[in-house]
């Protein structure tokens, strides 16, 4: 690490790095028309999900969530429902969503190669153990 940018701040670290990740999936996916973010959202809802129970499997705020849901409902690759209760938004992919989702799985498989041939296979399995467990630590009601 280049000492003018090291930083004992590890939520830094991780942004830093983040960025650096979504820029190489951002490119692959480019192609099909999709950001990792809109990918992500579309694969996590393949039935109908509560926005409070998407935005949970996302690890994102309902605001976030909401904002980052328009272009994907404008594009018709999502769709918004009612559920039983009138309050209740569901949020479900479409036969469009779909078909942009087949089409960008491909690009985002050549993502995850790119990621794991740049880091090694192992550090890539590796980090990922180690990003759960964080995820599972810092979790709300988790012990601190």
């Amino acid at each position: 690490m280049d000492p003018t940018t090291a930083s004992p701040c590890t939520c830094f670290r991780l942004r830093r790095a983040s960025r650096q990740l979504s820029q190489i999936y951002d490119s692959h996916l480019a192609p099909a028309g999709l950001s990792l973010n809109a990918y992500s959202i579309l694969r996590r809802a393949p039935t109908p999900r509560q926005l409070s129970e998407l935005a949970d499997a996302l690890g994102m705020d309902r605001t976030t969530l909401t904002r980052n849901l328009k272009p994907l409902l404008l594009a018709g690759w999502l769709q918004e429902q009612r559920g039983h209760d009138a309050r209740q938004r569901l949020i479900a992919i479409t036969p469009a969503g779909k078909a942009v989702l087949r089409r960008a799985r491909p690009l985002w498989q050549r993502a995850q190669a790119h990621i794991e041939r740049a880091f090694g296979t192992l550090p890539t399995t590796h980090l990922n153990t180690l990003l759960d467990q964080l995820d599972h630590a810092l979790a709300p009601g988790a012990p601190a």
